[in-house]
């Protein structure tokens, strides 16, 4: 784990990203208080598959009923 200030991070930000994607996590400080924290992105674990969903949600018949008008009145 490293620390660098706000100012070495913006001067060094490819470096940076660099060590996160390698797994080490850098930490950002303002002055000598830790503000922010670089870590890898999880992995994408796949891709969507269209119609994954199908059979497990439901909507009800309520969905279809017309907004209350006081509701209404607010998307107007």
């Amino acid at each position: 784990m490293s620390v660098v200030t706000i100012h070495q991070a913006k001067t060094n930000l490819s470096r940076l990203i660099q060590k996160a994607s390698e797994g080490e996590e850098v930490i950002i400080a303002r002055g000598s208080k830790p503000v922010a924290r670089l870590v890898p992105v999880g992995e994408v674990k796949g891709k969507r598959q269209p119609g994954s969903c199908k059979g497990k949600l439901q909507v009800g018949p309520e969905f279809f009923e017309p907004l209350p008008s006081n509701e209404l009145s607010g998307w107007e």
